[in-house]
C-alpha cells in the first residue's frame, strides 16, 4: 500500500511540477507505475505475502471463536 501510495504521490508532484520533480522525466513516474502493477500483481504472489495477510485475519477469527466457546462453560 506504501508503493502505490508513493507512486499517486510523486505522480502528483510531477503533474503539478512541484520542486525537484520539474525536473524528472515521466519515463521515471510511468516506470515506477508499472513496477508497482509487476509487484502487487507477481512478485507479491510468488512471495506469498497476499495469502499471509488472509492467513491472518482468518487465525484471529478462529482465536475468538474459540475463546468464547471456552469461556462459555
Amino acid at each position: 500500500m506504501i508503493l502505490i501510495l508513493l507512486t499517486v504521490t510523486l505522480a502528483g508532484l510531477k503533474y503539478f511540477e512541484v520542486s525537484f520533480m520539474a525536473n524528472i522525466s515521466w519515463w521515471w513516474i510511468t516506470g515506477l507505475f508499472f513496477f508497482t502493477f509487476i509487484w502487487f500483481e507477481f512478485i507479491e504472489r510468488v512471495l506469498g505475502l497476499d495469502k499471509k495477510k488472509a492467513h491472518k485475519k482468518f487465525d484471529e477469527i478462529h482465536k475468538t471463536r474459540a475463546k468464547k466457546m471456552f469461556d462459555k462453560k
